[in-house]
């Protein structure tokens, strides 16, 4: 795939992320800054580094899997695989502006 190819499937991928949501926020997870990071391969894998706002979230299994499965249907995505890390751990400083204003932070 050319560099312009991969860019526009990761620019895909952003925006099916912005469509997974916490059952308990109402803010996507892109925006609270639960992503940290994307990296698609040559040949179509597709890993995620993600986190958590508390690691006992009753929700993690469900977004996890909204994850994956939501990705996963983005052409030129051929595998994924969502990895969970608490380090660093996610506070409020990591949301976007958008989500800091939507749940009231600024």
């Amino acid at each position: 795939m050319t560099p312009e190819e991969k860019l526009k499937i990761e620019e895909q991928i952003v925006e099916v992320l912005k469509t997974v949501y916490d059952p308990e926020i109402p803010v996507d997870i892109y925006n609270l800054g639960l992503i940290y990071n994307i990296d698609l391969a040559e040949d179509g894998l597709l890993e995620i580094e993600m986190t958590l706002t508390a690691p006992n979230c009753p929700a993690a299994d469900f977004i996890m899997e909204d994850v994956r499965i939501k990705t996963a249907g983005v052409p030129g995505v051929k595998d994924v695989r969502v990895n969970l890390v608490f380090e660093p751990e996610w506070d409020r400083e990591m949301m976007s502006e958008e989500a800091k204003l939507d749940l009231g932070f600024l």
